[in-house]
C-alpha cells in the first residue's frame, strides 16, 4: 500500500523511477547528487516506492525529542561522530547482525559544493563485505533509480573512476552545488 502511494506521489510530481533491484540482501547505496534539502524526502519516497526500507546515518542531534522517533521510523541510525566511536565498525557490525540491510549514504556529505566525496561508503562496504549500489536523483530528467552494482576494490581511485562515469550526466536540483566525484587529495 505504501509502495503504491509513494509511486503515485512521485508520478503526480512528474518523476519516473527506473530501477533494477539487486539480487542481494545486503548492500550500501550511494545516493547522489545531493545538492538540496529536497533530496532527502524524495529519496525516502523512492525507497518506499521500491519497497527498499533503506537505513541511513545521521548525526545524533537529529534523533532528539521531539523528532527522534520519526527519523528512526524512516530508517535513521544515529551516529556520534565526535565521541571517538568508529562508525565504520558500527555499520559493519550492523550488517553482520542483519539478515537484510540496505544502507543509503550521500557521500557528498553536504548540500554545498566540495572538491571531493567522503569515502565512508567505500570503507563500510569493504569492512562489511557487501556490494555498493549506485542510485541517483536526476532533477534534470526527473528520474530516480538504482543502477550499477559492484564490490569495491583495494584501488579506491579506480572505483571512483567507475562512479564518476556513472554520475557524469546526472543533474542535481542545484547543479552549481554538485561536488566533484573524487577522493580527497
Amino acid at each position: 500500500m505504501l509502495s503504491r502511494l509513494s509511486r503515485w506521489i512521485l508520478n503526480v510530481l512528474g518523476w519516473t523511477v527506473l530501477a533494477e533491484l539487486p539480487d542481494v540482501k545486503k548492500y550500501v547505496v550511494v545516493a547522489a547528487p545531493h545538492t538540496s534539502n529536497w533530496d532527502f524526502p524524495l529519496g525516502i519516497l523512492v525507497g518506499k516506492a521500491l519497497n527498499l526500507q533503506p537505513h541511513w546515518m545521521g548525526k545524533h542531534t537529529l534523533f532528539r525529542w521531539p523528532y527522534g522517533w520519526f527519523f528512526r521510523a524512516i530508517g535513521g541510525t544515529p551516529i556520534h561522530r565526535d565521541s571517538g566511536k568508529d562508525y565504520i565498525t558500527q555499520m559493519a557490525d550492523l550488517f553482520e547482525k542483519s539478515d537484510r540491510l540496505v544502507l543509503a549514504l550521500a557521500p557528498e556529505g553536504t548540500r554545498s559544493k566540495t572538491d571531493h566525496w567522503k569515502t565512508g561508503f567505500h570503507r563500510i562496504s569493504r569492512a562489511a563485505n557487501v556490494p555498493i549500489v549506485l542510485a541517483y536523483l536526476d532533477w534534470g530528467h526527473k528520474q530516480a533509480g538504482l543502477g550499477d552494482i559492484f564490490y569495491p576494490s583495494e584501488d579506491i581511485k579506480a572505483d571512483f573512476e567507475r562512479i564518476r562515469e556513472y554520475y557524469k550526466n546526472r543533474i542535481g536540483k542545484n547543479p552549481e552545488k554538485a561536488s566533484l566525484v573524487q577522493v580527497r587529495n
